[in-house]
């Protein structure tokens, strides 16, 4: 019996006692007299009758109050203790009753908060014996996942289900740059804790890999890994290596696969350039073989008549020197056109011009005490160099100039060309000559104790570039001319641009591993789903009077975990001017959305970022609404569960006096930061919720389908928008 029908029977009672006696007595007195006497009775009783119902009325009302008095600050007031008690046992525990209401109310509060006190002394010994329990294992797992986190390769650990259960910084990076479509905006690649693998991999040639693994490992193999190539949604190759996690524990299981390492590697810029490669070997033969030929015909003809008349001859040698001049512009523009394409094969990576000048100068001035300088800096420069080599063959051409020529400074300059980088190393001097220069080019490098099989002409032929000398007269100085391949533009965001990304681990969740099925069941437990947490930022707050959405931000939440770093938060250009009362709400002003994708461009984006999640918003009729009305425009349909953490509050707390988002987080301990921006929203939403679900569990909410029967009979449920 819950507390309101208490209320109506307590009310009922106290009716009852102020009509019931004087109704049973009158009707006795009634039934006893006889008829002179009852009319008697009339007549005495009729003229004071309404005195009496006023003075019994006056009598029930007072009653009334006394009740509803005492029923809120004994049985409404221990209701709000009991509330107020799960909130400390189970959500926060800094959380304490406020000491209000009658005398004995108010000492059983404080009683409750000093047992709170000693309870939480224990906790802390208990906690503090259990972490030190745990953290040899949570080194370990740090350990291997700050591992992973380092590799240059992107890595994916998956369970058998294809789950994912840990991937590197490299990997959120490898896959975004694959996204295409609605899935390349805001969050990317669908890469994600408890994702699926094969939304991103064919599944058919994971599975045949896994199946040649599993051979491999019946016959006893020491290396069981399978290799295979395959095609991403947006057409690039990758490269996939893949190696499997063996159960653990059993001796019989031992060689029983739990899990596979995914290593991939995207091979298309590799394939282009190899049939770059080949164009170029295909143009400068078919472009030299006419001028191969004319030259051959004329040289023959030199050759065969000596005493040709000088006219003639000089006609031939005219040929010979019109075709050479062809033939070096032609190498010269295929030189400029297929620079990148004319590196050799020795693993080069892409790296700022500025600091291999940096790095040599730092050294030249520390090992060599020379004087060094920079002019005409581009530092926009992006080179694709092995650092080590181009750094040592730069401070060995500074010690060969300190030995013969007694330099006193050296001065550096990057400039690009085309396809390509000019990074001169300049001196004032006396001049060298070629053979110099030559020897110093084709010589072993040297450099204090240090020694290089290599030479100068070595490097620059692994850069696929070239080198010479030049002599600036009208300046008095020389330099030596490093010809070097400038990276691909498109490939340095990728490398360079981490935005908000730590590159210690934080994309791994080992328990996982047992983890299978992943589908939305009503009857599944709570604690068993994954949830999208979303919040939006609008232009108002009437959807069905025009207002627009210009942010959604939304969190997943995963093996209960709120998993920040995989987030979608994206601006929305509503095609139509904010509200200056609604700019001071959320910060969001018209420049900041103009330009950004529309609504027809996000909503597909968000719902391939919850798809197979359970929804969770605070008030979240108000953004369901809006996602609602432009089904009819985008095409996309959020038919999934929807849970309310303000319905939730509503069930969990209904003697509490606000349900707003800034009220639970408070009653929850939940820290709040950026509040009225969508993602910020929906992170407290998320702490808020994950903090709902033990309170729930006390309850006897342990299912979905409970939590939305539940949510349902609410009051607040009734709201509409």
């Amino acid at each position: 019996m819950n507390a309101r029908t208490r209320f109506v029977i307590s009310v009922i009672i106290l009716g009852l006692l102020m009509t019931g006696p004087f109704m049973i007595t009158a009707l006795l007195i009634w039934a006893g007299a006889q008829a002179g006497e009852q009319a008697l009775l009339i007549q005495l009783i009729l003229p004071h009758l309404s005195l009496g119902a006023l003075m019994t009325t006056f009598g029930f009302v007072l009653g009334l109050l006394i009740i509803r008095y005492l029923f809120r600050q004994y049985v409404q007031g221990l209701l709000k203790m009991v509330e107020n008690l799960r909130l400390m046992l189970s959500a926060n525990r800094n959380f304490r009753v406020t000491a209000e209401g009658p005398p004995e109310v108010q000492l059983l509060a404080q009683a409750t908060n000093d047992l709170a006190q000693q309870r939480d002394g224990l906790m802390d010994d208990v906690e503090a014996q259990i972490a030190a329990a745990k953290a040899s294992v949570e080194e370990e797992k740090n350990r291997l996942a700050a591992l992973m986190s380092e590799l240059a390769q992107a890595v994916v650990v998956c369970n058998l289900d294809g789950r994912i259960l840990l991937y590197n910084s490299r990997a959120r990076l490898q896959f975004r740059a694959l996204a295409l479509g609605s899935t390349a905006v805001a969050g990317g690649a669908l890469i994600g804790l408890g994702r699926s693998i094969f939304s991103i991999l064919e599944r058919n040639q994971i599975d045949h890999a896994l199946e040649v693994v599993r051979q491999r490992l019946l016959k006893g193999a020491a290396a069981a890994i399978a290799n295979f190539i395959t095609t991403a949604r947006g057409g690039q190759l990758l490269r996939v290596q893949l190696v499997p996690v063996l159960a653990t524990g059993d001796p019989l299981r031992e060689r029983e696969l739990g899990g596979y390492v995914l290593t991939v590697e995207n091979i298309t810029r590799s394939l282009e350039q190899e049939s770059r490669r080949d164009q170029v070997l295909q143009s400068l033969t078919d472009g030299s073989r006419g001028s191969l030929a004319n030259i051959r015909v004329a040289v023959g003809n030199l050759m065969d008549y000596p005493d040709m008349e000088a006219d003639i001859r000089e006609r031939f040698v005219g040929i010979i020197s019109d075709e050479v001049v062809r033939m070096s512009q032609r190498l010269d523009q295929t030189m400029s056109e297929f620079a990148d394409s004319l590196k050799t094969r020795w693993p080069l990576e892409d790296v700022q011009g500025m600091d291999i000048i940096a790095a040599a100068q730092r050294r030249i001035e520390e090992d060599l005490k020379l004087s060094t300088k920079t002019e005409e800096i581009d530092e926009a420069v992006w080179l694709r160099a092995e650092s080590f080599s181009l750094v040592f063959s730069i401070c060995f051409l500074a010690s060969r100039l300190i030995e013969h020529y007694q330099i006193r400074e050296l001065r550096f300059r990057l400039l690009p060309v085309g396809k390509l980088a000019y990074l001169d190393i300049i001196w004032a001097g006396h001049a060298m000559s070629s053979e110099t220069f030559y020897t110093w080019e084709t010589d072993a490098m040297h450099l204090a104790k240090e020694s290089s099989p290599l030479s100068l002409r070595d490097v620059i032929d692994r850069h696929g570039g070239e080198i010479w000398y030049e002599r600036e007269k009208a300046a008095h100085r020389a330099f030596f001319r490093f010809v070097l391949p400038v990276a691909s533009p498109d490939s340095v965001p990728q490398c360079e641009t981490i935005d908000d990304i730590v590159m210690r681990p934080e994309y791994y969740d080992f328990d996982l591993f047992h983890f299978r099925d992943q589908s939305i069941d009503l009857d599944r437990p709570l604690s068993d789903l994954t949830y999208t947490v979303f919040d939006t930022e609008t232009t108002g707050l009437e959807p069905a009077a025009g207002d627009e959405i210009i942010q959604i931000g939304a969190v997943r939440i995963v093996n209960g975990r709120l998993l920040r770093q995989e987030n979608f938060d994206q601006l929305v250009d509503p095609q139509c001017f904010l509200r200056p009362e609604g700019i001071r709400i959320h910060g969001i002003t018209d420049d900041m959305v103009r330009g950004q994708p529309q609504i027809d461009i996000v909503l597909p984006a968000f719902h391939d970022f919850c798809s197979d999640t359970v929804l969770v918003a605070h008030n979240a009729a108000f953004d369901m609404r809006f996602l609602q009305l432009k089904e009819p425009q985008t095409g996309v349909v959020f038919s999934q569960p929807v849970l309310d953490t303000l319905l939730l509050s509503a069930v969990l707390h209904a003697n509490q006096d606000s349900h707003q988002l800034d009220a639970i987080a408070e009653r929850l301990g939940v820290m709040i930061e950026g509040r009225h921006n969508a993602l910020g929203d929906a992170c407290t939403t998320g702490d808020v919720f994950l903090k709902m679900l033990p309170l729930l569990a006390q309850m006897g909410i342990t299912t979905l389908r409970q939590a939305l029967d539940a949510s349902e009979k609410t009051y607040f449920a009734r709201v509409k928008y």
